[in-house]
Order: structure tokens, then sequence, then C-alpha cells
């Protein structure tokens, strides 16, 4: 089966009401199916920034992308979801992670925990929301049953069989923290280390009895005539790749926008990714992509 393709904007940048809704806008504008916000201290709130999100424009769903579970307690959680949910008018769509940034949990006096923990600790959020949300007792009642569209992103083996179970979009990254580096160092996974990923993911959910939608996020967008220029300052991120390894990596879209098009076209049909999610640097420079895409 073969999706159309869904174009998303993680807009990481806090703004004054005005500068928000103009920038909701133009993701509109240029053809965003989606508007999100992730979850991270100095970065915009993301309930109220979803809500803002929503009454600026028409047409795009918004949702988080993704919110650290460890941050939420479960009950506290489904009423926020399911408020907005209501007050964007079904349009909202949760992603949920476990969280990859300790520096955060300590400034916010929350505990860390072990990698398993926090996947644990993820599942049980999942599953007391599904449970609380499904509820006809539950308040308030989302607009969308029996919940918006659950988004679960991660790319280990406990995450990616959690999603298997429960998420209706699986979110994949092409890149992952190094321990003990900074928080801008990526160990970047190759397209056959991607490969190995997905059909891991496919394994878990064998049993699906409908599959999930795929989707991936692109860490860069570079539309020009020089690939290697474009890539060349981001080497220090991607420790050990040649300026040809790093333009081969799945996340890093780069070329002329029929290039990238034809990039986009070859990561659904190779791992299934049809929901691409773009980071709020690059959503103008992408813009002219989705509109080669549209329709497809």
């Amino acid at each position: 089966m073969v999706r159309p393709f869904r174009f998303g904007v993680n807009m990481i940048t806090p703004s004054t009401g005005d500068a928000w809704r103009k920038k909701c806008r133009k993701a509109e504008d240029l053809g965003y199916d989606v508007i999100l916000v992730p979850d991270h201290l100095g970065m915009p709130a993301p309930f109220p920034s979803v809500i803002a999100a929503a009454e600026a424009t028409e047409r795009p769903r918004v949702g988080t992308f993704v919110l650290n579970a460890g941050f939420w307690n479960p009950a506290l959680l489904a009423r926020e979801v399911a408020t907005t949910d209501a007050l964007t008018g079904g349009r909202f769509e949760l992603g949920l992670g476990t969280g990859y940034v300790q520096a955060e949990h300590d400034t916010a006096g929350l505990p860390w925990g072990t990698p398993g923990e926090r996947v644990s600790h993820l599942r049980r959020t999942v599953e007391e929301l599904d449970r609380l949300l499904a509820s006809v007792d539950h308040q308030p009642q989302p607009a969308q049953k029996p919940r918006p569209p659950l988004v679960i992103g991660g790319n280990g083996d406990r995450m990616l069989e959690l999603t298997a179970q429960h998420a209706d979009i699986a979110a994949f990254s092409g890149a992952r923290r190094v321990p003990d580096g900074s928080p801008l160092q990526m160990s970047a996974l190759t397209a056959d280390e991607l490969d190995e990923r997905v059909a891991t993911y496919h394994r878990f959910a064998a049993g699906r009895a409908e599959p999930a939608e795929l989707n991936f996020l692109g860490q860069l967008v570079a539309v020009t005539d020089d690939p290697r220029a474009a890539v060349r300052p981001l080497l220090e991120y991607v420790p050990g790749l040649s300026e040809d390894e790093a333009l081969a990596l799945p996340h890093f879209l780069v070329g002329s926008v029929r290039d990238i098009a034809d990039q986009v076209r070859g990561q659904r049909e190779r791992f299934g990714f049809s929901y691409l999610t773009i980071l709020e640097p690059y959503f103008e420079a992408f813009g002219p992509v989705i509109e080669e895409l549209r329709g497809e």
C-alpha cells in the first residue's frame, strides 16, 4: 500500500502571538499538512502553541512532535489532550516519546531513569491514556474517538515494539544522540541501518489489523547546486563520515528541488516513509519540494 505524501513542520522557535500566527499561516500557504511543536525546555510550550496554530489556520492538522513522557502525569496529560483536541476541532495528533535530554529533567527536578525505565514509563502513559480517553466517563471528552491519532517516535527495539502495538503513526529518526556528546552531536543511521530498524518495526507489527503511517524526520534541507558545500559544516556533528557518506544519509535532503523530490520519493519506495517532518529552520526552503510532490 503506497500512502500519499503528508508533510509536517516542527516549530521550535518561541515567538510572540502575531509572529507565531504569521509563520503558521506561512506553513499553510506552503502546503504543509501538519503544524507540530516539540517538548523541550527553551522551546514553545506545546499545548497552547498548537491551539494557537489551529486558530491561525484552516486546513493543517496540529500536533506534538513529540512530548517528553517523563514530563507528564498520565491523568493530567489526558486532560490536556482531550481539551486540545476539542479546542482544535479534532485536528490534533498526539506525539509521544521517552525524552532524550537528561539536563532538561535535571532542570525540571524530575527523575531521569535508565533507558528501560523511561520506555516503561512511556508504555504506562500510553496504556493509561488509551484507557482514560476511551472512557465515556472521562471529562473533558476528545473530539476524535476513541482518542486523537497517536505518534510514537523512537528507534530502539522496545520502542518499536511499543509503537507497533499502540501507535497510528510510527516516527523514525535518522540520527541518535552521541552518549556524553554535545546536544547537537549525532550518531547517524545509514540507509542500511535505517532499513534494519524499519524491518524490525514491521516484524513487531505483523499482527496489526491496519498498517501504521510511517514518518521520518529530516534534519537538514539545502536547496543548492553545491551539495558538498552544504554538508561540509555539518561533518563535525556526524563524526567519521566523509562528504559523500554524509550526502548519502537519509535525513540530509540536499540538492536541487527536483533532486530532493526524487530523494523523498525514493525513501517512500525503500522505507515506506510517506509522512515527512521538516524542522522549522528549513520549512520555507522545503516549500518548493512540497509543490513538486503535491498530489503524489
